[in-house]
């Protein structure tokens, strides 16, 4: 039988890096459209719901098919609240669905077949937690650590056992797109990575995170060019 799935987009309206970030328009679409777009396409989430302090990305929100049930608190939307705590007061509000799924509006490039393809991995191997990564280009087993000499010390200790590119193994980042859970679970441990967090990868193309202007600038460019 099919759970019943809840996606939460945390869209607050302070943003340090880019003014009004999430509904600054990329390729002519607010950043937080994208986002609503795709999730609407997913044949597993039932419902979707923005969580702002901000009332003009709410109804900007609401304009593009979200739901917008409460205001969140504006103490759940400061530089320093942990992402979490949005989705943890979110679920506050609803009690009949089995897992959660966040969406991060910085995340344009992610497709409904990202989303999907998360929550179908968590199924199939009977999983409680799973999130988006991609592979990262600059492997930290060639990094360096510089002391107040600026002498070089191995990031890891691995490290200096590999002297091969093609012998390096592959490693892998949170790209900040997908966090799946259980919401039951989620609400004891607090966190989506936990040590049964599974990960879905993403490839590096849709899995740029926007928090400056010119990440806005390399999205339209993929978003065009791809």
């Amino acid at each position: 039988m099919k759970p019943k799935v809840l996606a939460i987009i945390p869209a607050r309206g302070g943003s340090k890096g880019v003014p009004r970030k999430n509904i600054k328009e990329l390729a002519g679409k607010p950043l937080i459209e994208w986002t609503i777009e795709e999730a609407k396409k997913s044949k597993y989430i039932d419902r979707i719901i923005v969580s702002s302090e901000d009332k003009e990305i709410l109804q900007v929100a609401q304009k593009f098919g979200a739901d917008v049930p409460f205001v969140r608190p504006a103490n759940l939307a400061e530089d320093t609240t942990a992402g979490i705590e949005p989705v943890l007061h979110a679920l506050e509000h609803f009690s009949d669905y089995e897992y959660v799924v966040m969406l991060q509006p910085t995340s344009p490039l992610r497709l409904v077949e990202d989303i999907d393809g998360c929550i179908e991995q968590l199924l199939q191997e009977n999983a409680e937690f799973c999130v988006s990564v991609c592979e990262v280009g600059q492997s930290p087993y060639w990094m360096y650590t510089l002391d107040s000499s600026t002498k070089m010390q191995p990031l890891l200790k691995e490290q200096t056992l590999i002297t091969r590119r093609q012998d390096l193994p592959k490693v892998y980042t949170l790209n900040g797109a997908i966090y799946l859970a259980n919401i039951d679970l989620l609400k004891q441990t607090r966190n989506f990575i936990t040590e049964e967090t599974i990960a879905y990868v993403m490839p590096v193309e849709r899995s740029y995170d926007i928090d400056t202007e010119e990440d806005f600038k390399i999205c339209e460019y993929l978003y065009t060019n791809l």
